[in-house]
């Protein structure tokens, strides 16, 4: 396993941080245009894998039946962060699905961004499951099988109809056999999926590039889930966030899980992008995701901007104050 450093950090020019990781990015053809790293390593998705798990209710008829908005729509493939606007549509969704929120495998939370959680907390007001980020997923999942008349109480079983179905389509999309992916447990209770870091970044260019899909249905329904995440960033994950950030820009397909895996991919350019953060962070994403725009180089320079305005090279401290410095290897 080959896993070099991507990022170091620095304090008062003295090393705190090492971050090691793996990098790949790709081509219209699939031909790998830059790696650092074992791009071969498998890797869990994560919640880059919601775009894939929102096939099934994106293919059925529920959005239309249940005349769900744009925002309740993108819920199915968000890691909401609890902002009133979540909490709205969440509640909208569920009640238009006729879905009851003990139904839902996750656990209860409160919000995750830090001024509404402070907001509940003050309230008094409970955790609760709808409020768990993978809560728009798991509806999804909910509305599936009650449309199809499957058994709603083991949604989340491996062995169940939707996610033997996750899987197929992560295997067509990811060009992954199945009996080559490795299944896990994911935080919100429902499987998830490992796959080599370069079948990532296939699967995502097949939402840059639909052309790419043979099945003409299937290329239907990952245009449909590229446009309401397009379309509803904010939803996706919340402001001040780097999946809503890149989502802004008409021309990224984005989509970040935990333990440092993100993944994007850019329509015009055709090129797909995955990346994992070996020390699980988040934070160090959107200066590696800038520093691979610009080494592209990456048109939109607006979008690269905004990703270094969420995260600046500079470490400052609790008053504002220079303590050091971040650098990016890619």
């Amino acid at each position: 396993m080959d896993f070099p450093v991507i990022a170091k950090e620095f304090r008062n020019g003295n090393v705190e941080n090492i971050h090691q990781g793996v990098v790949c990015v790709i081509d219209k053809n699939k031909k790998v245009v830059f790696e650092k790293g074992d791009i071969t390593q498998p890797f869990y998705y994560r919640s880059a894998m919601k775009p894939l798990q929102a096939i099934p209710v994106f293919s059925s008829n529920i959005i239309n039946k249940y005349q769900l908005t744009g925002e309740e729509a993108a819920l199915f493939t968000a890691s909401q962060r609890g902002e009133d606007y979540h909490e709205k549509a969440l509640l909208s969704l569920a009640g238009k699905l006729g879905i009851e929120e003990k139904r839902l495998v996750c656990n209860q939370s409160y919000p995750l961004n830090v001024a509404p959680k402070e907001k509940y907390i003050a309230s008094h007001k409970p955790r609760r499951k709808l409020l768990h980020n993978c809560a728009g997923k798991h509806l999804g999942f909910l509305a599936y099988t009650k449309e199809k008349g499957l058994s709603m109480d083991d949604y989340h079983e491996m062995s169940h109809p939707i996610q033997q179905e996750i899987l197929d389509y992560v295997s067509l999309l990811s060009e992954t056999p199945r009996d080559k992916i490795i299944t896990g447990l994911d935080g919100c209770g429902a499987p998830v999926h490992a796959i080599p870091l370069r079948n990532m970044a296939i699967s995502y260019l097949k939402f840059a590039d639909n052309s790419l899909i043979s099945n003409k249905p299937l290329c239907e329904v990952v245009d449909q889930i590229t446009q309401k995440m397009n379309s509803f960033p904010n939803i996706v994950a919340s402001h001040q966030f780097i999946c809503s950030v890149l989502l802004e820009d008409p021309n990224i397909i984005a989509k970040g899980g935990a333990q440092g895996v993100y993944c994007l991919a850019l329509k015009k350019e055709k090129i797909s992008i995955a990346i994992k953060v070996l020390s699980g962070t988040e934070h160090l994403w959107p200066l590696l995701v800038a520093k691979i725009l610009k080494k592209l180089p990456y048109h939109n320079k607006e979008t690269i901007d905004r990703l270094y305005a969420l995260k600046d090279s500079k470490i400052t401290n609790d008053s504002g104050k220079i303590a050091g410095h971040t650098e990016v290897y890619v």
